[in-house]
């Protein structure tokens, strides 16, 4: 079976890091295949510590995200990597990267800003609202949206199970799962 990266990038509270969790366990568990997921938070605590969030910052954060999955996509594994990635450069960068080794698949987490912003699991979009956090992604700074997704996923319309379903089909098609 090739490596894959799936790329999940959308707005904070979209769904992503969720997404990520539930495609991880339905495909080791019902696939019996290794996953190593890569969260935009986890990543930021160690890879990617002492970035800040100005435009250079984040296509660092991204591109050393993309290295990793790169490597893991490399090996035949599969990263599934639940990221903002608000510029279309660093994500073609990521995506040119891993394509030299594998499967590349861009996920958009299409949730619209309404639905994340009354999610706000973390507070971050009444801070960026009064001020508090500047250059925040949707409200002062810019989300660029994929042209080139090969899935668009609305976490407000579509349940996480059937996301998950929608991806993997996606990855038994294209030969990175076997046929269920």
């Amino acid at each position: 079976m090739p490596g894959a990266t799936i790329f999940l990038v959308g707005l904070s509270g979209a769904g992503k890091s969720t997404l990520a969790d539930a495609l991880a366990a339905q495909i080791e568990h019902k696939f019996a295949r290794a996953v190593t997921v890569l969260d935009g938070d986890i990543v930021r605590a160690h890879l990617s510590a002492g970035l800040g969030f100005s435009r250079q910052d984040r296509e660092i954060n991204i591109k050393r995200v993309g290295f990793v999955a790169a490597e893991v996509t490399r090996h035949h594994g599969l990263a599934i990597c639940a990221l903002i990635a608000p510029f279309a450069t660093a994500r073609q960068a990521v995506r040119a990267q891993v394509e030299s080794l594998g499967k590349f698949y861009l996920v958009h987490v299409a949730t619209s800003l309404a639905v994340c912003e009354s999610r706000d699991p973390k507070g971050l979009y009444a801070k960026a609202r009064s001020g508090q956090l500047p250059a925040f992604t949707g409200i002062s700074d810019p989300f660029e949206v994929p042209d080139a997704a090969e899935i668009v996923i609305d976490t407000a319309v579509i349940a996480v199970d059937e996301a998950v379903a929608l991806i993997i089909a996606r990855l038994q098609a294209d030969g990175v799962l076997p046929p269920s």
